[in-house]
């Protein structure tokens, strides 16, 4: 294997950088590496020039293009300290569509069609705290600190921490799945014949076998959870700021996003011609 590669995979550990993004980027020089069956350091601003537009050629996702961009970028700048070799690289523009969001309804319907005690408890702490499908799968059973209302989130996104709100609705349901499941210690969701928690495929699963059950025709997925939550306590009229901080958004720009879909907020949001004095014309 190229040294550069090993040294990739330690640099991004080193910066905290998620599992997942650490196997992507690792798999995108390993592939460089493989097409030119050369040292990564030996490859000239030509050839990885030559490599970007054969990987946009294949037509792929924009998101799929930006990771690409993004382990070149890490992997030149940092590990192999040779930034020219990619200064002409570029991120793609990505279109973001209105994320998909469920009725209180249809959230109720889900739950009620979720039939193993562990997937509807992991799906109530995705909607009733808004965590991210990993950071619901991490959670231990330390981490429920209903004395505060609070959940100890200790491996968020770039691997910061914070804390997430613990309704009393979604304590109780937790009080009485943890009765009922007796989970092996320390995971909070860990299965009694495995001894881990289940993997966030098996969830995704589970989440659209329960909506296919519930007639829900939207795709149901764990951030589809997560994105009912915050766009529902922005209907309630909670300050973005507060969306921001209970979601880990280190931007409000991406909390401001859910507020394009508060139809609520869009009807009750009065237009500035209304605030005139009325006349007749």
């Amino acid at each position: 294997m190229d040294e550069s590669i090993k040294q990739l995979g330690q640099d991004l550990a080193l910066a905290k950088y998620a599992k997942s993004t650490r196997s992507k980027y690792l798999r995108t020089a390993e592939h460089l590496a493989n097409r030119f069956g050369r040292p990564l350091g030996e490859l000239t601003r030509e050839e990885l020039r030559t490599y970007v537009e054969e990987i946009a050629a294949r037509g792929k996702s924009a998101s799929w293009m930006t990771c690409q961009v993004c382990a070149l970028s890490f992997l030149y700048r940092k590990t192999l300290g040779q930034p020219e070799r990619v200064s002409f690289l570029t991120y793609p523009r990505r279109k973001r569509p209105l994320p998909t969001v469920l009725s209180l309804e249809e959230v109720g319907s889900l739950f009620a069609a979720i039939r193993v005690p562990r997937y509807q408890a992991i799906a109530m702490v995705l909607y009733g705290a808004g965590l991210r499908i990993t950071e619901a799968l991490a959670l231990e059973v330390a981490d429920i600190d209903g004395a505060r209302g609070v959940i100890r989130v200790r491996h968020g996104k770039g691997d910061k921490a914070r804390e997430a709100k613990l309704s009393p609705t979604l304590y109780a349901w937790l009080r009485q799945y943890w009765a009922r499941e007796r989970p092996p210690q320390p995971h909070l969701f860990a299965s009694r014949r495995w001894g881990k928690p289940p993997t966030p495929e098996s969830v995704r699963a589970a989440l659209a076998d329960a909506a296919k059950k519930a007639w829900i025709a939207k795709r149901v997925t764990p951030h589809v959870l997560r994105h009912s939550f915050a766009t529902h306590l922005l209907e309630q009229g909670t300050d973005v700021r507060v969306v921001a901080a209970l979601l880990g958004h280190a931007s409000l720009q991406s909390t401001a996003h859910y507020a394009r879909v508060t139809e609520k907020l869009v009807r009750q949001t009065p237009s500035p011609l209304d605030l005139l004095p009325q006349r007749r014309w």
